[in-house]
């Protein structure tokens, strides 16, 4: 894979990492993205509904979460450009790519902390899975961006079980 501007031979893209490295990396991460951003459309979708008791402090947490992976998402695409790829962008992508169920039901409170804890955990495995071929690379860079996810993500996920005992 190269870059090109108008009129310009391909810009070679040489960064230490294959071009089937890069390529192997990039789908990983494009699944994470996908996952990270249907996690993120679920917790803004429950911040905006959540109702009940634990309205006020779900409402907050929800907010920190969602705000969290906004930031998150960009990096995540920034990182899969950077090895040379497009990063998928449209909900017909996503779709294709993510392992996240979409629910168009309205549930309870506590029915949202459980579904935000199990999104939480995929997000995770699909980013395990993403640190194999980032590994075989030694990409530093990508390890160190999962790494870093691996960890938001465990965190989130204990806390929004720890709601449910």
């Amino acid at each position: 894979m190269s870059t090109k501007t108008k009129g310009e031979k391909p810009m070679e893209i040489n960064i230490g990492i294959s071009e089937g490295n890069r390529k192997e990396i990039a789908d990983a991460l494009s699944r994470v993205l996908a996952d990270s951003y249907m996690l993120y459309l679920k917790t803004h979708n429950y911040h905006w509904n959540v109702t009940g008791e634990l309205f006020h402090s779900l409402h907050e947490q929800f907010e920190e979460q969602y705000t969290e992976l906004a930031d998150a998402i960009d990096e995540i695409a920034e990182r899969i450009r950077a090895l040379g790829y497009r990063a998928p962008g449209t909900f017909k992508e996503f779709n294709e790519l993510t392992s996240i169920d979409e629910q168009q039901d309205e549930p309870k409170a506590m029915e949202m902390v459980r579904r935000l804890a199990v999104g939480n955990e995929q997000v995770l495995r699909t980013a395990r899975q993403a640190l194999e071929p980032a590994n075989e690379a030694e990409d530093e860079a990508t390890i160190d961006l999962l790494t870093e996810r691996l960890h938001v993500h465990s965190k989130t996920a204990w806390m929004l079980r720890s709601h449910l005992e």
